[in-house]
């Protein structure tokens, strides 16, 4: 019996990791747009998209898709990502830009399928150290933050391809430590601070 629940849960995993999609089909795919609409066919929701809907709370029922590789909820008034975003395993496209996050949850680092990730236009002041864990992590655009830490661990960002941190008060040094990390990786920065910190 043990060894047929292990054979079971190894074939949901294939197949689980089978079933993501790559990112132009995600892109042409159809949204669902309101959360009601989409918890009629929970299954079926692999791309949601909830701009601008004055969400004040990360709704808990998009913790229900369980297929939901796309997720678009930017333009909001969200303060926080809760923890229990590390449920999402299969999500590739995660975008909160333009809200009012301070702390985004260390459990970002379980997100390992994710390719693009949009964090600008918050209030930022730290990167977790658990974004190393994101192999796949591509595209990370922290436009106009607070950010002032920077982990050593951006360093295992190996498939990072492009980083925004433009509107950003960083100094020479820090610049220059930030792109040693990511020395395959085009990075954006504004104009030096001069900052003496």
């Amino acid at each position: 019996m043990k060894w047929l629940l292990i054979i079971f849960f190894l074939n949901y995993f294939v197949s689980v990791q089978a079933q993501l999609l790559d990112s132009l089909t995600l892109d042409t795919l159809n949204s669902f747009t309101s959360i009601e609409e989409a918890l009629k066919q929970p299954d079926k929701v692999i791309k949601l998209e909830l701009r601008k809907k004055k969400l004040k709370v990360f709704p808990p029922e998009i913790f229900q898709f369980k297929n939901l590789q796309f997720l678009d909820i930017s333009k909001n008034n969200l303060t926080e990502i809760p923890d229990s975003i590390e449920l999402l395993t299969q999500l590739q496209y995660l975008d909160v830009s333009k809200n009012k996050l301070q702390v985004f949850s260390a459990k970002i680092g379980k997100l390992e399928n994710l390719f693009h990730l949009n964090l600008n236009n918050n209030e930022f002041s730290a990167i977790p150290v658990t974004i190393g864990n994101l192999k796949k992590l591509r595209s990370f655009d922290l436009w106009s933050n607070n950010l002032d830490v920077f982990p050593e661990s951006l360093s295992k960002l190996k498939s990072l391809r492009v980083m925004d941190l433009r509107a950003i008060l960083i100094s020479d040094k820090e610049q220059s430590r930030i792109k040693s990390l990511l020395p395959r990786a085009t990075i954006h920065f504004s104009p030096s601070c001069n900052c003496k910190w």
